[in-house]
């Protein structure tokens, strides 16, 4: 466990948060079920969260940089939860989509300056950046669990119930804001990265990083109804699905920074690529429960990389460290989403077995991208 209390709470706060980046996809069933959505009409909500969230990420991340905003952490929070909340309320597509466009800006504002926040209270540590990412996975890991607890019950109307971790996680956060005007140690000048800013490199990672976003996004999209396809009919088997998908991304996570605190962290993620495409491959071909094994094992090799792909963009450019944040953090991570209505529309045309099958081709590119980077130096614990 990471030793900095500050660490423990961003974790616990980043797992407020992205809980309403996997509700996006966890809803995704019950409004093709209630509403008779198509694939198209589904992947155009998962749209919504990432078009605003694409946006707005790189220019949270400039303002961060030039003015720190600490307070953004509990204000975005409570954002993402209100849109959530507010998506199934309306039987109406346009305000479900503006609804849940507003939880993506919410997820957007956050991210920039937790990274940062992050950064400058883990002094370095490859670990403690992997137990904040831990925080993020474990919030989209129970994503799936929260959301068919509570809709699954009462329908759609009930989503207002979802606001609970917002409130919870903006309470929690509070401690942070405090620490950072003095009183919890978290210094202003801790880990920042000194050098020139390596823009080249920069961008083969941020390439990289859209290549993962469009496997990932694909896969939480879609995964709950190709398993529920696979499985004869059975909602719980998607749920399962996407629950398994999102719990070996936390796995993935705290083994990623186990990982380059041995090696470093451009092996790692190379490797962790490759063994991500076999592992999507396994998830369009294999038969039967082998999808749940093969689900983890995707997630897992996705999420290895995360929170390196963080602090290696931070490193590329030391003088933009609340851009690359939100480019590496944000930015490439929502781009992602808009491969969702390509992979929807294929699937209306022939089957969503079929539209699943280019995702494999994304980790390699990752990994061949990888290949081309250098590892900046880092302090360490």
């Amino acid at each position: 466990m990471p030793r900095n209390k500050s660490i423990i709470l961003l974790s616990v706060g980043h797992a407020c948060v992205d809980v309403y980046q996997g509700a996006v996809a966890a809803l995704v069933p019950f409004f093709a079920a209630e509403r008779a959505y198509g694939y198209a009409a589904v992947s155009g909500i998962v749209l919504a969260a990432s078009v605003l969230s694409s946006v707005a990420q790189p220019v949270f991340g400039v303002l961060t940089d030039r003015w720190p905003m600490p307070w953004l952490l509990p204000v975005s929070t409570l954002l993402g939860g209100v849109g959530i909340a507010l998506s199934g309320v309306s039987g109406s597509y346009a305000l479900t989509l503006a609804f849940v466009a507003v939880s993506g800006l919410g997820v957007a504002a956050y991210h920039p300056e937790s990274a940062r926040v992050a950064r400058l209270a883990s002094r370095g540590s490859h670990s403690s950046m992997g137990w904040f990412a831990l925080g993020g996975n474990l919030g989209f890991a129970l994503a799936p669990l929260m959301v068919s607890a509570i809709v699954a019950t009462g329908g759609l109307r009930l989503t207002p119930l979802l606001v609970l971790p917002a409130l919870v996680g903006s309470v929690l956060l509070l401690p942070v804001l405090r620490a950072l005007d003095g009183s919890g140690g978290v210094r202003a000048d801790a880990a920042v990265p000194a050098g020139r800013d390596d823009h080249v490199s920069f961008v083969k990672l941020s390439l990289a990083v859209i290549c993962r976003s469009v496997v990932f996004i694909g896969l939480s999209t879609f995964i709950s109804l190709y398993a529920t396809q696979r499985m004869g009919g059975s909602t719980a088997a998607g749920t399962a699905a996407l629950f398994v998908l999102y719990l070996g991304g936390a796995v993935g996570s705290v083994l990623g920074g186990r990982l380059a605190d041995r090696w470093d962290r451009v092996t790692v993620s190379r490797w962790s690529y490759l063994a991500t495409a076999v592992a999507v491959a396994g998830i369009v071909t294999a038969p039967g429960p082998g999808l749940y094994l093969f689900a983890a094992l995707a997630s897992a090799g996705l999420y290895v990389p995360f929170s390196l792909q963080v602090t290696l963009g931070q490193d590329y450019l030391p003088s933009r460290i609340g851009t690359a944040s939100g480019i590496t953090l944000g930015l490439t991570v929502s781009v992602g989403g808009l491969a969702s209505p390509l992979i929807g529309s294929l699937a209306d045309a022939t089957s969503l077995r079929t539209a699943l099958a280019p995702l494999i081709l994304m980790p390699a590119l990752s990994w061949l991208l990888f290949r081309t980077l250098p590892e900046p130096g880092l302090t360490r614990d």
